[in-house]
């Protein structure tokens, strides 16, 4: 059983939500704004968040922000919303979100990111006891540590085939993490022979979301299935 957090302004929303998730087993704390939001993360410990983007007080990608910024963004956030565009999504998606969901939310694509999203903390969680047993601790950056051969190859490491991607460490953050991104992704294109649905498994994202991510950042949709 997970502690899950329902952060929506629409009251039919919260409750179906609410009515999903302990169907599932889940302990389920509900929140109609940001000031409620607050108030709940900062009496709490949870597992996951599911935030809604647009809402009356103030909107979940600013929310979003501030828990980054006062650290305690300790929990994936899985953010909500039917009239986002996709700069707001990469945006919150770049602030630390963990996935995103376009409303009308269906019910396995809600259960399956929701399962995707608890096993992220799962991961997280234990890799203080797996880092302090290892010879050589692995970067604090959990997404680091699911990304071995990119982050090998940011090292300036031979990772093999995926290692000829460079990075200038000189360029403006935003660049930077651009230029990681694409070299994420067109290593999980390479590695699953350019299947987008696996590649959406195993990145965590929707595969709408996923291809507006690729054209995005220029990634060679082709490239996977030459390899």
């Amino acid at each position: 059983m997970a502690n899950i957090l329902v952060v929506d302004d629409e009251l039919g929303i919260r409750d179906l939500l609410s009515e999903i998730l302990n169907d599932e087993g889940h302990s389920v704390d509900l929140a109609e704004n940001a000031t409620q939001a607050r108030s709940a993360r900062a009496g709490n410990s949870y597992d996951l968040v599911l935030l809604d983007i647009w809402m009356p007080d103030t909107d979940g990608v600013s929310l979003l922000k501030e828990w980054a910024t006062a650290g305690v963004l300790t929990m994936p956030v899985i953010m909500m919303s039917g009239h986002a565009t996709i700069d707001t999504a990469v945006e919150a998606t770049r602030i630390g979100a963990f996935s995103f969901l376009e409303k009308p939310i269906t019910l396995q694509k809600l259960l399956k990111a929701v399962e995707q999203g608890l096993a992220r903390n799962a991961a997280h969680q234990a890799a203080p006891v797996a880092a302090a047993q290892a010879p050589a601790a692995a970067p604090a950056d959990p997404t680091f540590a699911q990304m071995p051969a990119v982050a090998t190859a940011m090292a300036g490491v031979d990772a093999g085939p995926h290692a000829h991607q460079g990075f200038d460490l000189d360029r403006p953050l935003r660049e930077a993490r651009d230029g990681f991104e694409k070299a994420y992704f067109e290593f999980h294109l390479a590695r699953e022979g350019g299947s987008m649905t696996r590649v959406a498994e195993k990145t965590g994202l929707e595969r709408t979301h996923l291809y507006r991510k690729l054209r995005q950042l220029g990634v060679d949709l082709g490239r996977g299935k030459r390899n």
